[in-house]
């Protein structure tokens, strides 16, 4: 059962990740199962991804609420107005290594929680802005 308190936050590639049982899958079911959050920037972000490949977003969301996942396992955090304020200000921090406002919407969420970041997104590495960034798995050849 999940903590009441997250204990960690996705993003859209983690959740991705998770969903497609890439590599790194175990490390998210952890992270899942000690109570994590998600943006609701990056579940929108996750949902066009699969919107992208032909998925039904709205077929995607129900199943991982029937599962017990979204609403569930994990907390899909509303993006607030202090949220806006921190992605912004991460703007001219993040630009160097691209991060879009997803990303910054995501560690803006970490943030709020003081709780670490899982990625799958390698580029992150090169940021230092005070949010604990963890990686799902270790760079690939």
């Amino acid at each position: 059962m999940p903590a009441d308190r997250s204990e960690s936050v996705l993003d859209a590639s983690a959740l991705l990740a998770y969903l497609e049982d890439e590599r790194g899958v175990d490390v998210i079911a952890a992270a899942i199962a000690t109570g994590a959050a998600i943006s609701s920037v990056n579940l929108a972000e996750m949902l066009s991804t699969l919107a992208s490949r032909g998925v039904e977003p709205s077929e995607v969301s129900t199943e991982l609420a029937d599962r017990g996942l979204l609403g569930g396992a994990i907390s899909v955090e509303p993006f607030t107005y202090a949220d806006a304020v921190e992605t912004a200000r991460l703007r001219p921090m993040t630009r160097s290594v691209g991060l879009s406002l997803g990303d910054r919407a995501c560690l803006a969420l970490g943030r709020r929680l003081s709780a670490p970041v899982l990625t799958a997104d390698q580029a992150w590495a090169a940021l230092d802005v005070g949010i604990v960034v963890s990686f799902i798995r270790e760079p690939g050849p």
